[in-house]
């Protein structure tokens, strides 16, 4: 354990907010993609490499690929703000850096500038094979703002 752990965990308040959040997105469901970690500002995203989400040469296709690192810096930025919050992308750039090829990919979401309005997301995915090993296959950044969740009744 790091001598900064307490800085590293998120309250169980904010852990549920953000997958019950998460369970929400049809597009996620869909793709088969689930949260694997949450830590105050950092959230990570796994894809099961499967032919539903490929491209016509067997690699992880470009949208999974893109919509796994948008909703990993989306909710890394999440977990920075309060229950009243939400957050939409404005933009993000993403960089296709080697085939998403590997037993799963892993998309990381790393706030790096967290502001009242606006937020700035550092994105990595990872091709990740059998045994552990990772390989970059796409880098990005994203800006996020923050929003007023929407009232219940």
């Amino acid at each position: 354990m790091s001598e900064h752990a307490d800085q590293e965990r998120t309250s169980p308040a904010t852990e549920a907010r953000i997958r019950d959040s998460f369970g929400r997105q049809g597009l996620m469901r869909h793709l088969g993609a689930r949260i694997t970690e949450i830590a105050p500002g950092r959230v990570h995203i796994v894809l099961p490499s499967r032919p539903e989400v490929t491209q016509q040469h067997g690699y992880v296709h470009a949208g999974a690929t893109s919509a796994i690192a948008d909703s990993a810096g989306g909710y890394a930025a999440l977990t920075l703000f309060d229950e009243d919050s939400e957050v939409l992308t404005v933009e993000y750039k993403i960089n296709l850096l080697a085939p998403a090829a590997g037993d799963h990919l892993e998309a990381v979401g790393r706030v790096l500038k967290s502001g009242r309005t606006l937020t700035v997301c550092g994105l990595e995915v990872f091709g990740v094979q059998e045994g552990g090993r990772r390989k970059l296959v796409a880098n990005g950044q994203q800006t996020l703002i923050r929003v007023d969740a929407p009232r219940t009744p």
